[in-house]
């Protein structure tokens, strides 16, 4: 299953001196490993489109767990949209600054990245809850949803498993995973002032000789509400 990364002015890309956490190791090691193992991932390509026929033109967009910058970040610049792209790997972040020039990365813990309420049209959080707990994945999408403008989308995917702190290897790294079954992720979206437009269930094999078949699911979501607290 993926154990996506956590989860600026243009430029070079910043990065924190902390020490890297597991995530940021795990992601630093597959590098350009990854995006070949997920580049043949339709449903993710659908989603982009979903959204892409939705947004105003150069609209502001958050990528959380940006990775390498394809496809989300590369394909939304292309539109001529203004992205920021966070990632916790800075391999990942210094491909995506040279893979995708046009948008803008940063090399942090998103949840140590400060953001204006109301500050973003859209938000894509693509597999990256995936090494939060519980917790602070329902304490990450709230806060995300408050960075959106009232009517703004949020669309996030993940694998939907009924799963707390697992061990396992992500082709081929260690990696501690978190997830939700179905229902409950769309209740947390729900509870967190989202409304599910639509939504793909889907089974995929990356290409790679460790990865095994594994379920995605795909939540396309709009601000409608406030969080709630709790």
């Amino acid at each position: 299953m993926p154990g996506h990364r956590l989860t600026a002015p243009k430029g070079p890309a910043v990065t924190d001196d902390r020490e890297r956490p597991r995530a940021a190791a795990a992601f630093d090691a597959l590098g350009a490993e990854y995006e070949k193992a997920f580049a043949g991932s339709k449903t993710h390509r659908r989603s982009l489109e979903w959204l892409l026929d939705r947004l105003a033109p150069h609209s502001r967009v958050l990528d959380v767990g940006s990775g390498t910058g394809r496809p989300t970040a590369e394909t939304l610049a292309d539109a001529g949209h203004e992205v920021l792209g966070v990632d916790i790997s800075p391999v990942m972040v210094e491909l995506a600054a040279r893979q995708v020039p046009t948008a803008e990365f940063r090399c942090a813990d998103i949840r140590d990245v400060p953001l204006a309420d109301a500050s973003f049209d859209a938000v894509c959080v693509y597999f990256s809850l995936l090494q939060l707990d519980r917790a602070e994945q329902a304490d990450l999408v709230r806060h995300l949803v408050r960075s959106l403008k009232p009517g703004g989308y949020l669309v996030l995917a993940t694998v939907p498993l009924d799963v707390q702190d697992v061990d396992a290897t992500f082709m081929g790294q260690p990696v501690r995973v978190t997830s939700f079954p179905a229902q409950d992720l769309i209740a947390l979206a729900e509870a967190s002032g989202l409304e599910v437009l639509a939504q793909e269930a889907s089974m995929f094999t990356p290409a790679h000789p460790d990865a095994r078949p594994e379920p995605h699911l795909f939540l396309h979501c709009r601000r409608t509400g406030q969080p709630r607290m709790g």
